[in-house]
C-alpha cells in the first residue's frame, strides 16, 4: 500500500509539473465545469480552476505527501494498521487538492472540512489521554473557521452563484464586502493559527511525525493562507487587513519567543511553524499575496524536512522528545545532521538556500513600504528569533555533549527514510532559485540604503550570538532565578493562550453543557417527560394488573362499592 500510494502521488506530482510549466509559458487558465444534476431550472455542477498557481501548489502538496508515505513505510513498520494510516493521509491529501482546485465556495468548503475531519483522526492515531485532549482542541479551533465559511456560503446566495472567482470585483461594490472580507479573514486565522486561535498547532504535535512533516509543511496550516491569496482581489484595501497585518506580526513574535523557551523538540519545529505562517500572513495583508505564496511553497519543503530529521532522532532517542537529553548526534548519524542542518538553516535565510530568496524579498519588500516602527520591529526581531531558536537547536542536538543517554542506545541511519528525506535535501536547496526564476515574471526593484539592506545581517548575527550563549547555560544561569519564573512561564507558555483562549473558554463552556445535561436532560425533563411518564404508566399498570388476576374477592369489593356508590346517588337525586 505504501509503495502503491508513494509510485502514484511521484507520478501526479510529475503531471503537475509539466502542466504548471506549460500553463505558465502559455498563460492558460482552464475553468472546468462538470454538472452532475440537471432537473427542471436546477443545476448541480461541480467546477475546478486549473492555472498555474493551482498546479504549482498541487505539485508541491504531491511531492511532499509522496515523500512522507515513502517515510513512513520505515517509520510506523511496527504499526499494525500501517494501511489505516496510509489511507487517512492519503484522504488528507484529497481533501487539500480539493481546497486547492475548487473556484467554488461550497467545495472548498468540502476540503476545508475535510482537512479538519482527518487531521482529528491523524492526531488522536496514538488513541492515549493527551492526544484525544489535542484532536479535540484542534477540531475544535478548526470548527471556528467552517461556521465562517458556512456564513459566507449564506452570504453568497445574494451573488446567484457561489462561484467566488467571479464575483470578486463585484462583491467590492457591494456593502457586503467588508461582510466577506471579515469572515474569510477569521476564518483563514483559524486554520493558520494566529493569535487568538494559536493553541492547536503546537498541541496537534501529539500525532505521529509523518503526519506533522505533512500537515505543517504544505496543507492544513496553510490552507487559510492559500483561500486569502485566492480572495486577495476583494480584500486588497480593506480595513481588515490592517488589523491582521497586526495580529499575525504579534503571532511571529510570540511564536519567536516560546520557542526560545521550549525544550519539546518537535514543539520548537511547530512554533517555528507557526512563526512562518505569521510572516506569510503578514505579507500578505500588505498586499503581497504573491511573495506569500512564493514564501509557503519554500517555507514547505524545508520544513517538511525539518519534521522527518526530527522523527528519526526521536527513533534513535527511543521515542524521547527532550533536547536536553540529546548531543553530540553529528558524529552518530551524520546524514540526518547534513539534512538537519541544511533546512535549519535554510529556515534561518542563509543565502543561497531556499528559505533565502523568500525571507530576503520579503524583508526587502517591508522595509520598502510605508509601515510604521512597531510593524518594522516586529519583523526584524522575529527574524533575529529565528536564528536564536534555531542555533539553539542545533547546539543542543549537534554540538554539546551527549546527555544522559547511553550511546549504545543508538543505531544505524535508516535507508529508507534518508531516501525519502534527500528528495526534500535537494528540493530544499534549489527550490527558492527556481521558483523566483517562475513566479516573478518581472523582478522586484529594490531601493534601500546600505544600513537598511544590511540590517538582517545584523539581527541575524545577534540572534546567532544568543542562541550560542543560551545554549551553554548552566544550572545557575540567571533565567533559571525564581524571580524570573512568572516571566519565563509567561514568554514559555505562548502568552498564556492556551489557557486563555483555549482551556479557559472551553471549560466553562463545558462546565455549562455538564450542568444543563444534568439539570434538564437527567432532570426537570427526565422527570416530566419520558422517565416520569414511564414511572406513571408503571405504576398504572400494576393496579391493572392487579385487578385483573381474576381475584373474586377484589371483583366482590368493588361491586359493593359500586352499588353503594349508585344507592348513595339515587337517594341523593330522590
Amino acid at each position: 500500500m505504501c509503495f502503491i500510494s508513494f509510485f502514484f502521488l511521484f507520478l501526479f506530482m510529475l503531471l503537475n509539473m509539466m502542466l504548471m510549466l506549460y500553463f505558465l509559458m502559455n498563460n492558460i487558465v482552464v475553468f472546468l465545469e462538470w454538472e452532475i444534476l440537471s432537473f427542471n431550472s436546477m443545476n448541480i455542477v461541480f467546477s475546478l480552476l486549473l492555472d498555474w498557481m493551482s498546479l504549482l501548489f498541487m505539485m508541491f502538496v504531491s511531492l511532499i505527501s509522496s515523500s512522507v508515505i515513502f517515510y513512513s513505510k520505515s517509520y510506523m513498520k511496527s504499526e499494525l494498521n500501517l494501511n489505516r494510516f496510509i489511507i487517512l493521509v492519503l484522504m488528507f491529501v484529497l481533501s487539500m487538492m480539493l481546497l486547492i482546485l475548487s473556484p467554488n465556495i461550497i467545495s472548498i468548503f468540502l476540503g476545508w472540512d475535510g482537512l479538519g475531519l482527518v487531521s482529528y483522526g491523524l492526531v488522536i492515531f496514538y488513541q492515549n489521554m493527551k492526544s484525544y485532549n489535542a484532536g479535540m482542541l484542534t477540531v475544535m479551533s478548526n470548527r471556528i473557521g467552517d461556521v465562517m465559511l458556512l456564513m459566507v456560503i449564506a452570504w453568497m446566495v445574494n451573488f446567484g452563484s457561489w462561484n467566488f472567482i467571479f464575483y470578486l470585483e463585484l462583491m467590492k461594490m457591494d456593502f457586503c464586502s467588508s461582510v466577506i472580507s471579515f469572515l474569510i479573514i477569521l476564518g483563514a486565522m483559524t486554520k493558520s493559527a494566529q493569535i487568538p486561535f494559536s493553541a492547536w498547532l503546537p498541541a496537534a504535535m501529539a500525532a505521529p511525525t509523518p503526519v506533522s512533516a505533512l500537515v505543517h509543511s504544505s496543507t492544513l496550516v496553510t490552507a487559510g493562507v492559500y483561500l486569502l491569496i485566492r480572495f486577495n482581489a476583494l480584500l486588497v484595501g480593506s480595513e481588515f487587513l490592517k488589523m491582521l497585518l497586526l495580529v499575525s506580526g504579534l503571532t511571529m513574535l510570540m511564536a519567536g519567543i516560546s520557542a526560545v523557551y521550549e525544550f519539546d523538540l518537535k514543539k520548537i519545529i511547530a512554533l517555528s511553524t507557526l512563526s512562518q505562517l505569521g510572516l506569510m500572513m503578514s505579507i500578505l495583508s500588505m498586499g503581497f499575496s504573491d511573495l506569500a505564496f512564493f514564501h509557503l511553497l519554500t517555507h514547505a519543503m524545508f520544513k517538511a524536512l525539518l519534521f522527518m530529521c526530527a522523527g528519526m532522532i526521536i527513533h534513535m532517542m527511543n521515542d524521547n522528545q527532550d533536547i536536553r537529553y540529546m548531543g553530540g548526534l553529528s558524529f552518530y548519524i551524520p546524514m540526518t545532521s547534513l539534512c538537519f542542518n541544511i533546512s535549519n538553516l535554510s529556515l534561518c535565510g542563509i543565502p543561497f538556500l531556499s528559505g533565502f530568496y523568500s525571507k530576503d524579498l520579503i524583508l526587502e519588500m517591508v522595509s520598502m513600504s510605508n509601515f510604521n516602527f512597531v510593524i518594522f520591529f516586529l519583523y526584524y526581531f522575529s527574524t533575529g528569533l529565528t536564528v536564536f531558536y534555531t542555533v539553539r537547536l542545533s547546539l543542543y542536538l549537534m554540538v554539546n555533549e551527549f546527555n544522559l543517554f547511553s550511546v549504545y542506545n543508538l543505531y544505524d541511519e535508516d535507508y529508507t527514510m534518508l531516501k525519502s528525506m534527500i528528495l526534500l535535501l535537494f528540493m530544499s536547496v534549489v527550490s527558492g532559485s527556481f521558483l523566483s526564476w517562475f513566479i516573478f515574471n518581472y523582478p522586484y526593484m529594490i531601493f534601500l540604503p546600505i544600513n537598511l539592506k544590511i540590517m538582517v545581517i545584523y539581527v541575524s548575527i545577534f540572534g546567532f550570538i544568543m542562541g550560542v550563549l543560551i545554549s551553554n547555560m548552566n544550572l545557575y544561569s540567571l533565567n533559571k532565578f525564581l524571580k524570573f519564573f512568572n516571566l519565563s512561564n509567561f514568554l514559555g507558555g505562548m502568552w498564556f493562550m492556551p489557557n486563555l483562549f483555549t482551556y479557559g473558554v472551553n471549560y466553562s463552556v463545558l462546565k455549562l453543557g455538564n450542568n444543563l445535561l444534568k439539570n434538564i436532560d437527567f432532570g426537570w425533563s427526565e422527570l416530566y417527560s419520558g422517565q416520569g411518564l414511564y414511572n406513571i404508566l408503571k405504576n398504572y399498570s400494576v393496579i391493572f394488573n392487579m385487578f385483573l388476576m381474576n381475584n373474586f374477592k377484589i371483583f366482590l369489593y368493588s361491586f359493593v362499592l359500586w352499588m353503594m356508590f349508585m344507592t348513595m346517588f339515587m337517594l341523593k337525586s330522590f
